[in-house]
């Protein structure tokens, strides 16, 4: 029964190219590097910090790890729960470590236990790495939900009484997510 999941990955992988977001590895049906995966999944004490990148044909300053791989969020995700785990986590690789730094950003970096181990967050938001970026590429802004976490975002708040999912907002600048 792998037919729907070759499916779904061929659907993925059409959307990923007709955004721009592909490489030719990737579009030839090789599987993403376990350097990038590796990366995120750091056993050591991840670093959270600010970079310049080019962000949709626009200068903007983002977040990256000590790699310099863009960091994004996922729009649906909590401030206590990450809902990217299987073949989306294969795509969008949590970053994970049990120790974290946050390098020149002015937000709150800490670590969220959950399905994914200890997720390292940025203001209540779990981070992740695309699997077919490269420091200081971004390829995967608006792909999948996913977008380019920045510093200037703002706490995944919860309105009072609310047990439905948390909703990201932003302060000035940043993509409106």
């Amino acid at each position: 029964m792998k037919r729907p999941r070759i499916i779904i990955a061929g659907v993925g992988l059409a959307a990923l190219a007709a955004a721009g977001g592909i490489t030719a590895a990737s579009a030839s049906g090789s599987t993403p590097t376990t350097s990038t995966s590796a990366a995120s999944k750091n056993t050591a004490q991840a670093t959270v910090r600010t970079a310049s990148v080019t962000v949709a044909g626009k200068t903007e300053t983002i977040l990256v790890n000590s790699q310099g791989l863009p960091l994004y969020i996922y729009r649906p995700d909590t401030a206590t729960r990450s809902l990217v785990t299987g073949g989306l986590a294969q795509l969008w690789p949590p970053l994970t470590s049990p120790a974290f730094v946050g390098a020149g950003v002015t937000g709150k970096v800490a670590v969220l236990k959950d399905v994914n181990g200890q997720q390292v967050t940025y203001n209540g938001h779990p981070l992740y790495t695309f699997a077919d970026d490269h420091a200081g590429q971004v390829t995967g802004q608006g792909v999948q939900n996913f977008f380019v976490a920045t510093p200037g975002i703002a706490s995944i708040t919860m309105s009072a009484g609310s047990t439905g999912p948390a909703t990201p907002s932003v302060r000035s600048g940043g993509y409106g997510y």
